[in-house]
This record gives structure tokens, sequence and C-alpha cells, in this order.
């Protein structure tokens, strides 16, 4: 039995279109490293929440292990990223961001957030007074949701 999705309404279906030409617009906007998208994704991971396994890392992103892998070697050869033994249990093998990785995720983050900052000077001090209210309210609704789910 599928799950039941609530109705939305025309403001949600403008906003979800705002939202989704916003983030295209911003990630185009950062090319620092030239990461594919799905590379860019596993870079800012590991970046924020530290190594992990490939098997974990495959999992969040939700791509197979062989995929991810593949994706992992590439960005290892980039220097990127490395593969550690764990700490806990030799066996066990992590990546984690090398320092040219993170150089990488810096550069691309600041080139977002210039590409976000000229969107905003583009608008009315009301809007922008909105935008700076409504994103971050948003992002402490995703974690307190995440940390709900944890």
């Amino acid at each position: 039995m599928e799950p039941t999705v609530p109705e939305v309404g025309e403001a949600t279906e403008k906003l979800t279109v705002a939202l989704e030409h916003m983030l295209r617009h911003v990630r185009q906007s950062a090319t620092a490293g030239g990461l594919s998208p799905a590379s860019s994704l596993v870079l800012s991971r590991l970046t924020r929440e530290g190594a992990c396994r490939l098997t974990e890392l495959a999992r969040a992103e939700g791509v197979s292990q062989p995929n991810m892998t593949q994706l992992v070697n590439r960005m290892e050869r980039a220097g990127l990223v490395r593969r550690v033994a764990d700490a806990q249990d030799g066996r066990v093998v992590r990546v984690e961001v090398t320092g040219t990785g993170t150089d990488v995720f810096e550069r691309r983050r600041r080139e977002r957030a210039v590409a976000l900052e000229l969107l905003i000077q583009e608008l009315t001090e009301e809007e922008r007074q909105a935008v700076h209210i409504a994103l971050p309210a948003l992002s402490r609704t995703i974690e307190n949701r995440q940390a709900r789910s944890s």
C-alpha cells in the first residue's frame, strides 16, 4: 500500500519551483575543482560529517557500492580524498577528505555564497529580510527532523 501524499497548495508548488531554480543556479556557479555533481555531494558530506566507510557513503548518497567505489577512486586520484584505516578496527577502511579536498570544498562554498548573494542583492529590502528569516528557519526545521529520526 502506497503512503498517502498530502495535497500541496499553489503557493507550495511555486516555492518548490523557485527552490529548484535557485539551487540549480547556485550549484552551477560552483566550478572550483571541476567536480561532477556526485563528487561535489560526496566531498561536501565528508567535509561536514567526517570520514566514513565506503558502504555508509554509498547508502547516504543513494548509490550502489560499486558506483561509490569508482567515484572515490576518481576522487582519490585527484587528491581530494584518501582511504585510511579505522582507528577502532584496522581491518575497516574509511574515506576522508584531504587538505586539497577541503580547499576545493571551501572554494566551491564561497562560489555558491557569492552566487546567492548576487541574487539576494537584486531583491527589494523587504524580500531580502524575508529570505534571511525564511531560509534559516527551513534549515533549522530540517535539522530538527534529522535529529528526531536519528
